[in-house]
């Protein structure tokens, strides 16, 4: 709830006509009578009430050219209708409030129908800082966390159920916490097999290079990324010596006494034959067909 000011002037201007104008709507001449001018258009006073002014809610009457308008929130008002629907007290040059369709003075507002406070269940003055939340109202100073008690006020919260917690208790609560340097991931972060990672902390063991969104490789709960796994990790494949990384072409791998392959690289020595998936002869650590097998 906010105190308001009474909105400016209206949108018509007053004043006696001095050059040959008719009435916009009776036609009668306006030279040296007092007239409107709105919207573009001139008219006499009595027309101007007929059919321009606007009508005051409170006496139901329209508001002529010679009487003080307030208006607020497209609603317009005599001066001496605006007041408070209580008290009646005028509220024409005062600060109000605005509440269920009814102008209200500051003072009216404190009484038993003001809003109360969840917290210390007073009433919510006008002018007070307050927190809202779901149509409850707090005092700022009212407004704690259900933890640690001390004022969120206007800051960060995060609500469960009847609760609400600052965020540094929140985050002690109910925050995922990263499972390499355990402290809370408040937003963003990664999962990997079901275990919580700040992006930052999700990286190469090698090369701290980052990982999420990247291709890695996880080898006894160290994780690479292609580079270093090739690097450093893979097995060298005993055809072309390049590094089996598991990556893209040659997935497949053939694993023979100690020794691997790519599966395009396990080929017969001698006609270069491919064998994956074939039967073989190893014959003094090379792989050869067995009529390649045979003329040896």
């Amino acid at each position: 709830m906010a105190s308001h000011k009474h909105s400016g002037p209206s949108r018509y201007k007053v004043g006696t006509m001095a050059e040959k104008f008719d009435c916009h709507y009776c036609r009668d001449p306006l030279q040296g009578k007092k007239y409107v001018e709105k919207d573009g258009h001139h008219c006499c006073l009595k027309c101007f009430d007929k059919f321009c002014a606007n009508t005051c809610v409170e006496c139901r009457k329209p508001i002529s050219a010679d009487s003080k308008e307030v208006h607020y929130k497209n609603r317009y008002w005599h001066e001496g209708c605006f007041r408070c629907s209580k008290c009646l007290h005028p509220l024409a040059s005062e600060t109000f409030v605005a509440k269920d369709n009814k102008i209200l003075c500051n003072k009216c507002t404190t009484r038993e129908d003001s809003l109360k406070c969840k917290g210390c269940f007073k009433p919510i003055v006008a002018g007070d800082q307050n927190v809202e939340y779901k149509g409850i109202v707090w005092h700022k100073d009212c407004f704690t966390c259900s933890n640690c008690k001390q004022v969120i006020g206007t800051g960060s919260f995060f609500p469960k159920g009847e609760d609400f917690y600052c965020t540094t208790c929140h985050e002690a609560k109910f925050a995922k916490h990263c499972v390499k340097c355990n402290k809370a991931i408040t937003s963003g972060g990664i999962t990997y097999q079901d275990q919580p990672w700040h992006a930052e902390c999700f990286v190469c063991v090698t090369c701290s290079k980052k990982l999420a969104g990247q291709r890695f490789t996880a080898v006894e709960d160290q994780y690479y990324c292609v580079d270093c796994y090739k690097n450093f990790v893979a097995k060298k494949c005993a055809g072309c010596k390049n590094p089996i990384t598991g990556f893209g072409k040659g997935s497949s791998v053939v694993a023979y006494e100690g020794q691997s392959w790519h599966d395009y690289c396990f080929h017969c020595k001698k006609c270069s034959v491919n064998l994956a998936n074939k039967r073989f002869v190893f014959h003094q650590e090379q792989v050869y067909c067995p009529d390649c097998a045979k003329k040896l």
